[in-house]
């Protein structure tokens, strides 16, 4: 047996425990903040979304975007397709706010929903399995949610959309515990972000 390392003990575990240069343990502190940057992220977005917040029901293209990305993840089949899928519908939004497009963003989304999804159908993607038909629901109940939102008065459409983040968030704790339809670490991302934007919906709601 070699000097200066213990039976039962790998080189890759040494490595590991000692670090790629140096020597020095990794702390547990850098590795647990390394896996919470989908939350991260969440959290540095919401504060970006809330910054001018005038009114919650300025959020619903948001709750529109939620159930478009489940949509087109499954339709594309690929679960890794959430994240490019969310920047986008991020540009569609932010172009809205900056008034650069006439149309409001939730209608937009909403049409990209029914393209994924004649898309979907094309391909054949209706299997059992494959999550289709549940992830149309989703999109017809969130986007239908955000443009009911739209026609309301500005109390009641901030409520609806507070609450339609909400449950979705339930939808993204399911997601991420069966790790199906989209990546867990989009899953975990949208989580915090429906949490987090329902109760600054909430507070903006209540002050104004």
């Amino acid at each position: 047996m070699k000097p200066g390392r213990e039976v039962g003990t790998s080189p890759t575990q040494t490595d590991w425990a000692s670090g790629a240069a140096g020597g020095a343990q990794l702390s547990p502190t850098w590795w647990t903040s390394l896996r919470a940057w989908p939350a991260l992220v969440a959290i540095g977005l919401v504060a970006f979304v809330t910054v001018d917040m005038s009114s919650g029901r300025d959020s619903a293209p948001i709750l529109a975007a939620c159930g478009l990305v489940y949509l087109g993840a499954v339709a594309l089949q690929k679960p890794t397709a959430a994240w490019p899928l969310c920047l986008v519908t991020f540009v569609v939004i932010t172009a809205d706010s900056a008034g650069w497009m006439d149309l409001d963003a939730t209608w937009i989304l909403l049409a990209l929903g029914g393209v994924f999804l004649g898309y979907a159908l094309l391909r054949g993607a209706v299997r059992p399995s494959g999550g289709l038909s549940l992830q149309t629901i989703g999109m017809i109940v969130f986007g239908g949610a955000a443009a009911i939102a739209l026609f309301v008065d500005e109390l009641f459409g901030a409520l609806i959309v507070a609450a339609g983040l909400l449950v979705h968030a339930g939808w993204d704790l399911h997601h991420h515990r069966v790790n199906q339809v989209v990546a867990r670490s989009f899953a975990e991302f949208c989580f915090v972000l429906d949490i987090l934007l329902a109760i600054a919906i909430v507070v903006v709601t209540v002050r104004g």
